[in-house]
C-alpha cells in the first residue's frame, strides 16, 4: 500500500469513527433529515464537512497561529455553547407540542442547509482541537509527513470519513423514524437530551479550563 493511500485510510478511519459519538453536528443532521428531507441533511453535512477539511488544512500549516488565538477560540466556544442550548430548548419545545409534524423552531428557518452546516462547524473549535491532536500523533509516528501530496490525501480521507459518519445518523435516523409509531416526538426528547448533555459538558470544560484553548496551551508548553 502506497503512503498516499495509507494516510488516506488513516484520515478516513479516524474521521469516520470520530463522527459516530453523539455530537451537535451529526445529531442536527439527523434531525434535519427527519424533519425536512435526506437531501437537505446531506447538504448540511457537506457544508460542515467542507469547513472541517479547511480547519484540518489550517491546523497542519498554521498551528502556531492558532495557538495565539485564545480569545477567538474562547469566544467560539461560548457561541457553540449558546447554539447547543438553543437546539436543546428547541427540541424540547417540539417534543412538548407533540405530533409528527412538530419541528425544532431553531432549525425551522429558510437558511440554506449547506450554509447552515458551514456556520455550525465554523463556530465549533472542538474540530480544531480534535484534528490537532490526531495529526500530532500521526506526525510523531511518522505516518503523516509534511508533504503536500500526503496532506491532500489525508484531508480528502477526512472529508469522506466525516460525511460517511454523518450519513449513518441521517439514514439511521430516518430508518428508526419509519419503524416507530410517533417516532418524531420520541426522537425530539432524545435529541433534546443529547443537546442538553452536550451543553453541560461544554460548560463544564469551559469553567474548569479543560476546553480546546487549554488543550492547545498544554500542547504549546509540551513542545517548549
Amino acid at each position: 500500500m502506497s503512503k498516499i493511500i495509507r494516510i488516506f485510510c488513516w484520515g478516513w478511519l479516524i474521521s469516520f469513527l470520530g463522527s459516530l459519538p453523539l455530537g451537535t453536528l451529526n445529531v442536527a443532521a439527523m434531525q434535519i433529515g427527519i424533519e425536512e428531507s435526506i437531501r437537505q441533511a446531506l447538504y448540511f453535512s457537506l457544508g460542515s464537512t467542507l469547513v472541517e477539511m479547511i480547519y484540518v488544512r489550517v491546523s497542519l500549516i498554521g498551528i502556531d497561529w492558532l495557538r495565539k488565538q485564545a480569545k477567538l477560540m474562547k469566544m467560539m466556544e461560548w457561541v457553540t455553547f449558546g447554539i447547543v442550548v438553543a437546539l436543546a430548548v428547541g427540541s424540547f419545545i417540539a417534543a412538548m407540542h407533540g405530533g409528527n409534524n412538530a419541528r425544532n423552531p431553531i432549525l425551522n428557518n429558510n437558511m440554506n442547509r449547506f450554509l447552515l452546516g458551514v456556520i455550525g462547524c465554523a463556530v465549533n473549535p472542538v474540530v480544531i482541537v480534535f484534528w490537532f491532536g490526531w495529526s500530532t500523533v500521526l506526525f510523531t509516528k511518522k505516518i503523516l509527513l509534511p508533504i503536500n501530496s500526503q496532506y491532500n490525501s489525508y484531508i480528502v480521507g477526512i472529508g469522506l470519513g466525516a460525511f460517511a459518519g454523518n450519513c449513518v445518523f441521517i439514514f439511521g435516523g430516518n430508518f428508526l423514524y419509519s419503524k416507530i409509531a410517533n417516532a418524531q416526538q420520541y426522537l425530539h426528547w432524545v435529541i433534546g437530551a443529547v443537546f442538553a448533555l452536550t451543553a453541560l459538558i461544554q460548560l463544564y470544560k469551559i469553567i474548569r479550563h479543560k476546553d480546546g484553548v487549554a488543550k492547545l496551551h498544554y500542547a504549546e508548553e509540551k513542545d517548549a
